[in-house]
């Protein structure tokens, strides 16, 4: 039982995890990544469609995404689809392709962004949390229920306690470590 109960709680761990590295791969750092753009809704004739479905998105430098239509005829939607997303980014348009340029970051925009890391990793930590209480509720229902006695509600609340703290800690870490490349010039 112990082991099931702790396998649950890892498995929604998890997953509040990697939507925060979602969340932490879609912040501007001030180097190109392909994650910038790759949402970026394209009007696809009349649907509107992400722009990782009708192109390929690549880095060809530190500072440029290159974006190539596999329909020449998409470059100007394109084009005009990544400058209105409010990304703050100008591109610039070639015969078969989208350059995007991806201009440095001012510092008070990298203070801006590293407490918006803060507001995001804050955001995951309470989702561990959640799952920690959902755990803890369902101990409680099972001791009221006497499917479990009181030595195994503690060794079990120890045990989503420590899971918690791992969780929490990963979090933790991945907020430093998406802070110190925002600052990084």
């Amino acid at each position: 039982m112990l082991n099931n109960i702790i396998k649950e709680i890892e498995v929604d761990m998890q997953k509040a995890i990697g939507a925060f590295k979602i969340e932490l791969s879609k912040l501007r750092t001030g180097r190109a990544h392909t994650s910038l753009v790759e949402g970026v809704k394209v009007d696809y004739y009349g649907n509107e469609t992400a722009l990782q479905h009708i192109a390929n998105i690549a880095v060809s430098d530190s500072r440029t995404i290159t974006v190539t239509p596999w329909e020449k005829n998409m470059v100007k939607p394109i084009e005009k689809a990544i400058f209105s997303a409010g990304l703050g980014l100008n591109p610039v348009s070639d015969a078969n392709l989208v350059r995007v340029p991806i201009p440095p970051l001012t510092e008070e925009r990298r203070k801006e962004m590293a407490k918006v890391v803060k507001n995001i990793g804050e955001t995951a930590r309470v989702a561990v949390r959640n799952v920690r209480r959902e755990a803890m509720d369902k101990l409680k229902d099972l001791l009221k229920k006497k499917e479990i006695d009181e030595d195994m509600d503690h060794r079990i609340q120890d045990a989503v306690q420590k899971t918690t703290d791992k969780f929490v800690a990963e979090i933790d870490k991945l907020m430093t470590a998406k802070e110190e490349e925002l600052m990084k010039v």
